[in-house]
């Protein structure tokens, strides 16, 4: 039996529809799993060392049916375009196309409208971009990457100062399982992604990861450090696994 060596495998589920399988060759896995992905980008086929084409096949096949049925349940994603709206740490905002500008990427402010009712004041800013149509959707994402960036190094590195730490290095990237690691180097990794969820909890995972460099576990030493550093952290914690896979539809 030939080993696996396919970057993905196609199948058809009952309705008769294709669906493509990223292959992912694990030395840990024990047995052939399908997993979907977090993301909203399919479904993952987790495969061991040694495995043989026909087993990943045949193993694909058997389980169309369950694949069909949570596919169908994935939220559609939503693409970076005009008038699209999103959140940027807990403020509204909305994608506004201005090809004749040469300014890039800036944000003009929100026209405050005040609800005396609701004692409240609202608005969503104007996320402008410059630039052709099809470059729209790059230019946000680079964007909103510099802002993820900026914001979680200065709170990251504040937080590890707090504990008389240092960091390595922060490094940004779109990961799907964890929206933050730490090294033993003290090298510390985030998602973009936070950029998009409330301003408290992107500094949760900051305090989270920053915690790390003292308290290599979840133990209750650790968690008392997170306390320590931005008090009660619960609710930033549910609102990250209710609301979590949320943030992966975009882009």
């Amino acid at each position: 039996m030939a080993d696996l060596r396919a970057d993905t495998i196609t199948i058809e589920t009952p309705t008769g529809e294709a669906v493509r399988l990223a292959v992912r060759i694990s030395g840990r896995a024990h047995r052939i799993s399908l997993r979907i992905d977090p993301t909203g980008s399919g479904a993952v086929l987790v495969v061991p060392e040694g495995a043989s084409v026909k087993q990943a096949e045949r193993f694909a096949r058997d389980q169309a049916g369950w694949l069909a049925r949570h596919l169908a349940k994935q939220p559609n994603r939503i693409a970076f375009d005009d008038g699209v709206i999103l959140s940027v740490l807990g403020r509204k905002h909305r994608i506004r196309h201005s090809p004749d500008q040469r300014r890039g990427v800036w944000v003009e402010p929100a026209q405050v409208v005040v609800d005396e009712a609701a004692d409240d004041e609202t608005g969503t800013a104007d996320l402008c971009v410059s630039g052709e149509a099809d470059h729209l959707p790059r230019r946000v994402t680079d964007w909103l990457k510099r802002q993820a960036r900026e914001e979680i190094s200065l709170r990251a590195r504040a937080h590890a100062h707090q504990l008389d730490r240092r960091v390595a290095k922060v490094t940004i990237r779109d990961t799907s399982s964890r929206w933050g690691s730490c090294s033993s180097s003290g090298a510390l990794s985030f998602s973009w992604r936070l950029i998009l969820a409330p301003e408290s909890v992107l500094d949760y995972v900051c305090a989270h990861e920053a915690a790390h460099l003292v308290e290599m576990n979840h133990s209750p030493a650790f968690w008392r450090l997170v306390r320590g550093l931005i008090g009660n952290w619960e609710s930033e914690r549910r609102w990250l696994k209710r609301n979590g896979a949320e943030l992966h539809r975009y882009g």
